[in-house]
């Protein structure tokens, strides 16, 4: 598994996941805060399987490596 997302795209995940996350405890209460598992895990490993499929990446460093290749 390639990286295909950029720092500020991996930090908006993880913070879009946490906020999700927390409307399980905090907020309605409600258990589609579980979505939030979904950002918060692709911006940690770096890597969305949806950007795979579209050919897409928001790294700088693979889009260096392949104008290289």
């Amino acid at each position: 598994m390639k990286k295909n997302e950029g720092t500020f795209d991996r930090v908006a995940r993880v913070l879009i996941g946490l906020g999700l996350l927390s409307m399980i405890v905090i907020g309605p209460q409600t258990m589609w805060g579980l979505v939030g598992l979904v950002p918060l895990l692709t911006g940690l490993v770096g890597f969305c399987p949806l950007y795979a499929i579209l050919g897409f990446s928001s790294c700088p460093l693979a889009t260096k490596n392949e104008t290289k290749s």
